[in-house]
């Protein structure tokens, strides 16, 4: 049995590729998908589709209908969703597909450092199961298939 796993958090460095390095290690039959990481094509896609916008919001909020139909289209197709909250980025995209899993009774594991218990505990609390980890959260999908 093969799962789809969306992987929602930022998109700034290459904690996508640790996760399916363990997967890979772990000998997991995962396919990955996830937002955009490409920021610059995130940001232009809409006036890339739509044309040129008259201003900023009106850019971003083209760009914003896009990339929310490519999250909904791709986190609906998964099995499991990932949702990695670090310390260095801000996570509104992170709150927002993790809240949307949970919304979509996706089963959702939500990776947080210790000093995140406080700020994330609804959300953490509305979630599957909450890890400190990758290497927790790929136990977990591991754990599946036993």
């Amino acid at each position: 049995m093969e799962l789809t796993v969306y992987l929602a958090g930022q998109i700034h460095d290459d904690w996508r590729n640790e996760v399916k390095q363990k997967a890979k290690e772990k000998d997991l039959p995962l396919t990955f998908v996830g937002p955009q990481e490409n920021h610059d094509r995130s940001d232009d896609i809409g006036e890339d589709i739509l044309g040129k916008q008259p201003g900023n919001f009106y850019k971003d909020d083209a760009a914003s209908s896009i990339n929310n139909f490519r999250t909904q289209v791709l986190m609906q197709k998964s099995d499991v969703v990932i949702a990695l909250f670090g310390e260095k980025y801000k996570q509104w995209n992170t709150a927002m597909d993790a809240s949307a899993a949970i919304h979509l009774n996706k089963p959702t594991i939500i990776v947080r450092p210790d000093s995140l218990i406080h700020p994330l505990k609804e959300l953490t609390n509305k979630a599957d199961v909450t890890v400190e980890t990758i290497d927790q959260a790929m136990e977990v999908l591991q754990y599946v298939y036993e």
